[in-house]
């Protein structure tokens, strides 16, 4: 099978749609299958190429802290030219809807990947009653993106139930993996992750983590509730435009806590591969704050690594932590619900234990080529009827 990639973003911006094309990619070339990728020109050095699959550049603009792809005929004539079984679009916005509609012009088969609620960020951004008006105009766009795909797969039954309660039509669920190869408890025990770790907690305090870009939709300001949770430091890995706001609020609800303040809240910054499973082996407890996540990949490394989590009750996490199995859900809505899922998790070392394992189970069969094999029926299914309809 050949497949076309069409996708809003890719290296060397690193993010959960990167990193989910990436996966994709690499596991279609390992199945023995073919393909593209097209993906916005970037304003750092670039591959042309990505396990072994060429990847096309069109023309983008700078905005914030992405390059934001140009919806031009430059995707018609790329899928003209590789003539593709099908055209998977990741996260259809600007050029994924462009993609799309050159696909139906000629006659492609279409798998759509649901994964950015642009809708919740929108609403969140925009205050007052603009905000709803904003995001109903946002899903009226999407609708209409998602209308021209033969195929919309959603990654969590939050998602999939947001979907279908906006009309968009044809869709099903398809998860993400998790490489366990790369996340595991096994890092506790290199001489890297305990010299960080004995950095980080010089007197054996509790580690409480947070991994992700550091951006107002993960509302990061909750962590705020955990500064004087007893003997236990914040450790944050990522960055992104909240990082200075988030690091002067944190610090400082650190330091106003009575007492005897808790040692200041540490950033790590970006970390990748070996050196982000390290990152989350120095940790006794992940918490991930963000109520308007499509998915939670992070929740998913995290318990690869051993961890217990503790989320929100919104969204796609609620399809991958158990209250009380492997962490706790918390209710956004009630101030203090966040410390008092983490103080349950950190009442005994064997409890924090026994959640952690729980996790690791949980996650030890969602191997990413598991996931690309259930995608690949979904794409053969779309193709097959694509024929059946034609005949």
């Amino acid at each position: 099978m050949r497949v076309a990639i069409v996708t809003e973003s890719f290296l060397p911006s690193l993010n959960g749609v990167t990193t989910s094309v990436c996966h994709v990619a690499e596991h279609l070339r390992a199945r023995g299958h073919e393909g593209v990728i097209i993906a916005p020109r970037s304003r750092e050095p670039m591959p042309a190429t990505f396990a072994g699959i060429p990847v096309h550049r069109i023309t983008s603009l700078p905005f914030r802290q992405f390059d934001v792809g140009l919806p031009s005929g430059e995707i018609e004539q790329i899928l003209a030219d590789a003539a593709p079984d099908v055209v998977h679009v990741a996260s259809p916005f600007i050029i994924g809807a462009r993609g799309l509609r050159a696909a139906v012009r000629l006659d492609l088969p279409t798998v759509a990947i649901f994964q950015t609620d642009m809708a919740g960020y929108v609403r969140q951004h925009t205050p007052g009653s603009a905000g709803n008006a904003t995001a109903n105009t946002t899903w009226r766009w999407i609708r209409r993106i998602h209308s021209w795909a033969d195929l919309t797969l959603a990654p969590s039954t939050e998602a999939l139930a947001d979907l279908r309660a906006h009309g968009v039509p044809r869709t099903d669920l398809w998860g993400r993996g998790v490489d366990t190869t790369l996340f595991s408890p096994a890092w506790r025990s290199d001489a890297l992750s305990r010299a960080l770790r004995r950095e980080l907690a010089p007197g054996g305090e509790r580690l409480i983590g947070y991994v992700g870009r550091l951006a107002p939709e993960k509302e990061l300001e909750r962590l705020a509730e955990l500064a004087d949770v007893p003997h236990s430091r914040l450790v944050i890995v990522g960055d992104g435009p909240s990082r200075p706001a988030v690091g002067e609020l944190l610090t400082e609800a650190v330091a106003a806590s009575p007492g005897r303040p808790n040692l200041p809240p540490v950033f790590l910054g970006p970390r990748h591969g070996e050196d982000l499973a390290r990152a989350y082996a120095t940790l006794d407890l992940f918490v991930h704050t963000g109520t308007r996540e499509t998915f939670g990949q992070t929740i998913q490394e995290a318990g690869a690594s051993g961890l217990p989590v503790v989320v929100p009750r919104a969204g796609g996490p609620i399809d991958l932590v158990t209250d009380g199995e492997n962490g706790y859900l918390f209710d956004p809505r009630t101030p203090g619900a966040l410390r008092e899922a983490v103080c349950r998790s950190l009442s005994s070392p064997e409890h924090l234990t026994e959640l952690g394992r729980r996790g690791l189970e949980r996650v030890r069969d969602r191997s990413w080529a598991a996931f690309v094999d259930r995608l690949i029926g979904h794409y053969e299914a779309v193709a097959d009827r694509r024929v059946a309809v034609a005949a």
